[in-house]
């Protein structure tokens, strides 16, 4: 049988569920603007009924309260990190290729456009008075701004790599971070909740720091009950590596390459590993988010690496030779003079190569590798060499310019190495590279596959006329010494017998601005002109599909927040609902009160 002052307990239950209530919505209000937070609400209900031995049965005892709870959706959770992801990897991409569009665009505007027709408008110049010292000077000139153009833009592609890379460790030291701080949190939440509560608030911190990490990379969370005291057990993977295991993390760590993957690459670029020592592939097909863009970005050889099939290799043996290749033409070759390939699924490094091409075309390459095989290989073999990303990246434009520059070199020297210099020298090459390390230049030599004899590209720096134009790069292009110091090397005629007048050469070298054989896009101009309009179609798809994954990850940010968000409208609602009940149950204690003055006051025995 309930007390005679059961009334009043019940009013009272009341009143602490409708303060309960008009405190978690006074929490919500004063969170409306804070990042990551989720809306809370009261759960409650009716208070076990006892037992009165009367007809009537049972009597409610009042509410109580169970929990305050948060209103959050996993599967919105797991859409929007995932969406977040690819918007990451977009937007990254987009940042970078408006870098490239930027830098290519001058070959349009100020730069090769203009470099290129005053060299070849001081030419025809030549042509006129082939005797001139002042007009072979201004060719000199103006064919040396032409190379310090591609050097400029060669300079400045490698900078937005040093930029990625920078960016990669960056990334890495930020996922490292946020590991750090949900392993915490993880510790501070169990620490609540072991008691039965719900620690919210440090639920919604861990939640916004997972999503600032799918931003990065693409995650997949768990949860799961640690036994029967209320402990959790939170799991944090990347790409199916455990990057948080509840109060452990897994931390990641850059480690600078040993060896190149593309020609052009700079020194040290930081491949990931964890800590364990397995590898992370970030570009790999199942990975997302900004760290993936820059990888691409920085690695991307659109999947222009050198492919073939290797002979029979036998244990300990530490030449490998490999035919029937993908890349059948010296200036398109990017690979390093010193780098890595990978023979099936064996990684090995070499320290030179050598190639060589017969009348038909075909190449061969003869890799010297720097430990003997670990095992016997079949023939055919499948051998791959440098980095495979399908992306056009930074190794992909400086390939498209060292083979501008390699064949527009080739083709202008092989025209004056035919003519006469006013000293009657002949066999000189107008263009040519040098030694990055020791400034010493190349004796550029000719890879001449139409010819009925085998021969031989050798990799190593060597001076000697055998050089070949795979040392050529954006990079090191120039014009040679002995002509810039002395303009008379310039060859303008074949013979000059018939007078220093003499313009044959000049005339062939001017008809090599508009040769469309030099290049499959046609002639030199075009090629560029290609270049920069494959470049603006690929920052146009990166800046469509950036703001179209922008658009979604918004859309669902909107979803989530239509579950878990705070609507003010909403909330004044209930501020109004719980003031309400907490008046009802105020009055209900009031008269209690004054049937109790009543009872005890006013009847009298």
């Amino acid at each position: 049988m309930a007390s005679t002052f059961f009334g009043l307990t019940i009013g009272t239950s009341g009143l602490f569920a409708s303060k309960t209530g008009l405190n978690t919505t006074a929490h919500n209000i004063s969170n409306i603007e804070t990042e990551g937070y989720t809306r809370q609400s009261v759960s409650q209900t009716a208070d076990d009924a006892i037992r009165t031995h009367n007809s009537y049965g049972m009597l409610g005892t009042g509410v109580k309260v169970n929990s305050i709870e948060q209103s959050r959706s996993m599967y919105y959770d797991e859409k929007y990190r995932s969406t977040s992801a690819e918007n990451g990897l977009y937007g990254e991409r987009y940042y970078f290729m408006k870098e490239v569009e930027s830098y290519l665009n001058e070959i349009q505007l100020e730069g090769f456009t203009t470099s290129f027709d005053n060299m070849y408008n001081s030419l025809q110049e030549l042509s006129k008075d082939a005797s001139s010292l002042t007009v072979r000077t201004q060719v000199t000139n103006y064919a040396q701004s032409l190379c310090e153009y591609f050097n400029s833009l060669y300079t400045n592609l490698q900078s937005i790599q040093d930029e990625c890379n920078y960016e990669v460790k960056n990334q890495v030291q930020k996922i490292n971070s946020i590991a750090d701080q949900i392993a915490t949190l993880n510790k501070q939440i169990n620490t609540v909740e072991v008691g039965g509560e719900n620690a919210n608030d440090l639920r919604d911190q861990r939640n916004l720091l997972v999503d600032q990490l799918s931003e990065i990379i693409n995650v997949q969370v768990s949860e799961r009950e640690l036994g029967t005291e209320g402990l959790k057990a939170f799991v944090v993977k990347i790409d199916g590596n455990t990057l948080v295991d509840t109060y452990e993390t897994n931390h990641l760590t850059c480690v600078p390459r040993e060896d190149k993957r593309n020609l052009c690459d700079l020194d040290g670029l930081y491949d990931i590993q964890w800590t364990n020592g397995d590898t992370l592939q970030p570009s790999s097909g199942t990975m997302a988010g900004s760290l993936k863009a820059l990888f691409e970005v920085r690695d991307g050889n659109n999947n222009e690496d050198l492919r073939g099939a290797a002979d029979e290799i036998l244990f300990g043996e530490t030449q490998l030779r490999i035919t029937k290749t993908n890349i059948n033409n010296v200036a398109d070759l990017n690979i390093p003079t010193q780098g890595a390939l990978k023979i099936g699924n064996g990684y090995y490094s070499y320290s030179s190569f050598e190639v060589t091409a017969d009348d038909e075309g075909n190449y061969e390459y003869v890799f010297q590798l720097n430990e003997p095989a670990r095992r016997n290989y079949d023939q055919d073999v499948t051998v791959t060499v440098g980095s495979h990303v399908d992306y056009k990246g930074i190794p992909y434009y400086m390939a498209q310019m060292n083979q501008f520059v390699r064949t527009f070199a080739e083709n202008f020297n092989n025209v004056h190495r035919q003519g006469q210099s006013l000293d009657m020298d002949t066999d000189i090459s107008f263009f040519t590279g040098y030694n990055i390390v020791t400034g010493q230049e190349y004796a550029l030599g000719t890879f001449d596959n139409t010819v009925n004899t085998d021969v031989t590209l050798i990799t190593s720096d060597t001076l000697e006329e055998s050089t070949s134009y795979y040392m050529l790069t954006a990079q090191n292009f120039r014009v040679r010494s002995v002509v810039m110091d002395n303009p008379s090397m310039i060859a303008t005629t074949t013979n000059l017998v018939d007078g220093v007048s003499g313009n044959n050469i000049v005339e062939k070298l001017i008809a090599l601005k508009s040769d469309v054989n030099m290049f499959k896009q046609g002639d030199p101009a075009s090629f560029l002109r290609t270049l920069v309009a494959e470049v603006g179609i690929d920052t146009k798809a990166s800046k469509d599909t950036s703001k179209s994954q922008s658009d979604i990850l918004k859309s669902v940010a909107n979803q989530r927040l239509s579950v878990s968000g705070v609507d003010s409208d909403e909330e004044a609602m209930y501020l109004v609902r719980y003031q309400e009940a907490y008046s009802l149950s105020a009055k209900v204690i009031s008269v209690m009160q004054e049937i109790y003055d009543k009872l005890i006051n006013e009847t009298g025995v």
